[in-house]
């Protein structure tokens, strides 16, 4: 371990160079001494290697994880990492200044920690209806800890002992929600940091919604159908999707994340096609598995994100 290393920061990576510069120059500049914690970058296999490397420089040591997704990435990271206490974000969030102390100093208080992530749009005064439902929807790091007992591993704060019991992310599924899962199962307390925040890039156009949330009902509907009866709760879950919209219209006609009528209109229409374009593809998940069963995949090394 080298000398005087508390914490590293792991950040998985694959072409996009651009916000992988802001997210390091905003880790940076954290109020964490900067001497006491190191930043990984784990590259899933970006083909423009020397253009990365001009972009990662001496802020952040490179490592190359040949395995595709997220969860790999962060596996190779932490093999390579020298801290005790591992820090997870992501190449696309922006973390605020006092991010990693708020996170670490949480570790005292729990076993792994989640923080809170807002959602950035790119231009405030011409908000799309699709950042306006993301606003009030995404990323609700509260709501996932509190109620639904898992973190998101763009903001995921653990010990190195802790991540080396549970063991590391898988592919396939919703890795972080699994993660979270068997660290619980394990006997792990899972806890809530508010002033650990990063703020992540709002999905702009209908299109990147729906590639967002293919891949999410994918993941998701690998983990139930592992369980007991899960493809059962899966077909009740699906058939309630589109009477959620309802039950969901108050948080958007209430929301304070909501600066005008037009914003609130826009969330409202996204949300209701939403909950019915997944109900389609929920049970299009559904009628292929019956037709193939689906298999959960581990991650590489058994060693090492929302």
């Amino acid at each position: 371990m080298q000398s005087g290393v508390r914490v590293s920061v792991i950040v998985p990576h694959y072409r996009d160079l651009a916000r992988l510069d802001v997210c390091l120059s905003l880790l940076e500049r954290q109020s964490f001494p900067r001497d006491a914690f190191e930043i990984i970058v784990a590259d899933n296999g970006t083909p423009e290697i020397d253009a990365l490397r001009a972009i990662v420089r001496d802020r952040a040591r490179l490592v190359v994880v040949p395995e595709r997704g997220a969860g790999p990435a962060r596996n190779g990271g932490v093999a390579a990492a020298n801290g005790r206490l591992l820090a997870f974000t992501d190449s696309d969030c922006q973390p605020e200044a006092d991010w990693l102390m708020a996170g670490v100093r949480a570790l005292a208080r729990y076993d792994f920690v989640g923080g809170c992530v807002k959602v950035l749009v790119e231009d405030a005064e011409h908000v799309t209806a699709t950042e306006a439902f993301e606003r009030v929807f995404a990323f609700d790091f509260k709501t996932y800890i509190e109620r639904k007992g898992f973190t998101g591993s763009g903001n995921l704060f653990c010990p190195r002992d802790v991540f080396r019991r549970v063991g590391g992310f898988k592919t396939g599924v919703s890795e972080d929600v699994e993660w979270s899962y068997r660290a619980r199962a394990a006997g792990f307390r899972l806890g809530y940091e508010p002033n650990a925040v990063v703020g992540h890039p709002g999905r702009r156009t209908w299109a990147e919604l729906l590639g967002k949330w293919r891949r999410l009902d994918a993941e998701m509907y690998q983990l139930a159908a592992a369980k007991p009866w899960g493809v059962g709760m899966w077909l009740l879950k699906s058939c309630l999707l589109p009477v959620s919209a309802v039950a969901h219209t108050p948080r958007v006609l209430f929301s304070r994340r909501l600066d005008s009528l037009s914003q609130r209109v826009g969330a409202l229409r996204v949300l209701y096609h939403l909950r019915l374009w997944r109900f389609g593809d929920s049970m299009g998940l559904l009628a292929n598995s019956l037709r193939q069963p689906v298999a959960m995949t581990g991650a590489a090394g058994g060693s090492v994100g929302r």
